[in-house]
Parts: structure tokens; sequence; C-alpha cells
């Protein structure tokens, strides 16, 4: 799988990458058939703790999933879409095995 990750307006250090993708690749032991994850990471300008968002776009045959997370961290927030990208490819490799 092709992992991407884009950081405007800061430079992410290469922990944060290697941990994202480390992350996502553990994605394919749920459903094999991943194209590639564009990852987006955010600093909001605001005066919350959570500012960190998380942005993953995961793209499967029959359609791409987008997940949006909000945290204190940028691994808390990918820790959080990772944990949601598993149950919907569950979901969907559920759907495939029920249509085969």
């Amino acid at each position: 799988m092709k992992v991407t990750v884009q950081t405007p307006n800061f430079a992410a250090d290469g922990k944060l990458i290697d941990f994202i993708e480390k992350k996502l690749n553990k994605l394919e032991q749920f459903y094999d058939r991943i194209i590639f994850a564009d990852v987006f990471l955010k600093v909001q300008k605001t005066s919350e703790k959570e500012n960190k968002s998380v942005e993953i776009l995961l793209s499967v045959p029959g359609g791409d999933m987008i997940v949006k997370k909000e945290a204190r961290t940028f691994e808390a927030g990918t820790d959080e879409c990772i944990q949601s990208l598993e149950r919907q490819l569950k979901k969907r490799k559920e759907k495939l095995r029920a249509h085969a």
C-alpha cells in the first residue's frame, strides 16, 4: 500500500511518519485490497487542547473511506482513525463475503 502524509504549515518528524505508516500497514491484515492511503495532518488554530486534526483517506475498490479525528496529539488522532477504519474494513469484508 502506498502511504502519503501531507502536513501543510509544519514539518512532521520522521518518527511520526513512521508511526503512521506502521499503523496503516496493519490495516492490510483486515482487508488486503487497499490501494493507497492519504493522510492529512493539521494543527487547528484554536485555544482548545485537542487541536491536532488527523484525516485519513483510504482508497479501496468500491469506494473510498474517509475518517477524521481531532485529538491532543497526532499519534492519538491516528490511533482513533485506525480503529474506526478497522471497523469499516471488517464490515466491508463481511459484506463481500455475504455476496460471494
